[in-house]
């Protein structure tokens, strides 16, 4: 039997399993398989030994912060890249115009964006159909994604629900933090699990499902501090390591197609913006402030640092721009972004 057809047969015996505390333990048990096989497809597909896909387009990484603008074909990531940055890229009528990532930086409040158009994904791109492995990495480097969906099809085909599980497939967890706890292999000694608050939601014996769950992946010595009421998945996050933690928000294009009652409840989605490109809804030109790039900014973490030299003016034309995400937004930072010989001296 094959590695998918492995997956879809653990898939299945999941979905055919009630959720309750006594199939707790037979839910991660099987939730560990399912993510050690999938990572085992990634690492088939790249055709290397890493835990995850390396391969990528080739962009050089520019700017303060980089968004990877994310969706199905058609639903105009090409002309809403064009709107933001002023790049020109092809865009037309039909289905995978864009074949390769085309970069462009947005500028906005003194600082440079980049933004990456990427080819349009399918269901079961993150199983390598059509470009998807590409587009993944890209995901995975950037420092944060924009998902644009076309607001006419939503209701109907769950755009937004399929590409969540695309890259949730893939270890790229939207909108969460890493849970809070430490996980250190080790050579000998055996596993310690301990946890300084009550464990809920792993079920009547959260040590002897954490202890099957590193069986899975032959682990037999580990420490193990739970410091928050984790769940089985966020266990299996911890245990594997290769996840990615991205903040993301989800444009919804085209509104002009849909009734205003339609346009309220994607509206009240969680992280969405709602718009249309053509008929300039919340999205302007380059030069111009709208909702969207304000949006894109405050996800990415971004702060203003004017500075001064002694006995001048202060520099309110080019600020240092620093990234919660990259470096953080400390002193620290801010010294390794001018000099590190600041760092040194003080």
């Amino acid at each position: 039997m094959g590695v998918m057809e492995k997956i879809k047969e653990i898939e299945a015996e999941m979905a055919r399993t009630q959720k309750n505390k006594a199939t707790n333990y037979h839910l991660g048990t099987l939730k560990a398989k399912l993510a050690k096989l999938r990572n085992e497809l990634l690492i088939e597909q790249s055709g290397g030994g890493g835990g995850g896909p390396s391969e990528g387009f080739d962009v050089a990484r520019l700017g303060d912060a980089r968004v990877a603008l994310i969706g199905f074909p058609s639903v105009g990531k090409s002309t809403l890249q064009c709107k933001l940055t002023g790049t020109e890229s092809e865009a037309a009528a039909y289905e995978f115009t864009t074949l390769t990532c085309i970069p462009g930086t947005m500028h906005y409040k003194g600082s440079k964006v980049q933004v990456l158009d990427l080819p349009g994904i399918i269901e079961g791109a993150a199983h390598g159909k059509g470009r998807g492995k590409e587009v993944i990495a890209c995901a995975r480097n950037a420092d944060a994604i924009l998902i644009v969906l076309d607001a006419g099809k939503e209701g109907l085909n769950r755009h937004r629900e399929i590409l969540e599980t695309e890259l949730e497939t893939v270890g790229i967890r939207l909108n969460q933090r890493p849970p809070d706890v430490t996980f250190n292999k080790k050579t000998t000694g055996g596993v310690r699990f301990s946890s300084t608050v009550p464990l809920t939601k792993l079920g009547p014996d959260p040590e002897k499902l954490a202890l099957q769950i590193m069986r899975e992946y032959r682990i037999t010595s580990a420490d193990l501090l739970a410091r928050e009421d984790i769940t089985v998945d966020q266990l299996v996050d911890v245990i594997v390591g290769n996840r990615v933690y991205k903040p993301c928000c989800y444009f919804y294009n085209k509104i002009d197609t849909i009734t205003i009652e339609e346009v309220d409840q994607l509206a009240r989605m969680p992280h969405s913006l709602v718009g249309s490109v053509h008929k300039r809804f919340n999205v302007g030109e380059p030069d111009e402030d709208d909702a969207l790039k304000a949006m894109i900014w405050r996800y990415l973490g971004l702060t203003r640092i004017y500075t001064k030299r002694k006995g001048q003016h202060p520099d309110l034309a080019e600020p240092v721009v620093l990234s919660a995400i990259r470096k953080g937004t400390s002193v620290r930072a801010l010294c390794q972004n001018i000099s590190t010989q600041m760092i040194r001296d003080f």
